[in-house]
């Protein structure tokens, strides 16, 4: 049996309209478009897969992060996606620059966006570290 730890994470969000997401997450996010069928849209996201399933009828998106990207120069990056017209979430916090990008006490970044469903997405930059498990 395989393990968990060695398996590649699969995303999950849901599109109500699969030609407008399409649209958003190649064209506006530069993901690569893998396929589209009668259940999801499917979008590689360097070497992961991103399934938008397609939901008929209505939907309210949760109000927190479904999915983001970990980058390296997060102002390049959110300058870019202003650019290409992607409106970033603004939530009055302390450190909330007018870019939209929110410094943490701890230096981390992240900026926020949503995608044409409502659901939110995220780019962050994190300080360099080194993830280790708890020894038992």
């Amino acid at each position: 049996m395989g393990t968990l730890s060695t398996a590649k994470m699969i995303g999950f969000a849901i599109t109500t309209n699969p030609e407008r997401s399409i649209s958003f997450y190649r064209d506006t996010l530069g993901l690569r478009f893998v396929s589209q069928d009668g259940f999801a849209v499917v979008f590689d996201c360097n070497g992961n897969m991103l399934r938008l399933a397609i939901l008929q009828g209505e939907f309210t998106p949760p109000r927190y992060t479904v999915a983001g990207w970990e980058v390296t120069g997060i102002d390049e990056v959110v300058a870019a996606l202003t650019q290409a017209g992607v409106k970033m979430n603004f939530y009055g916090m302390p450190g909330q620059a007018e870019s939209g990008i929110w410094t943490t006490p701890t230096g981390e970044k992240v900026a926020w966006f949503h995608d044409p469903d409502g659901n939110v997405l995220s780019v962050s930059q994190h300080q360099p570290r080194t993830l280790t498990a708890p020894t038992p």
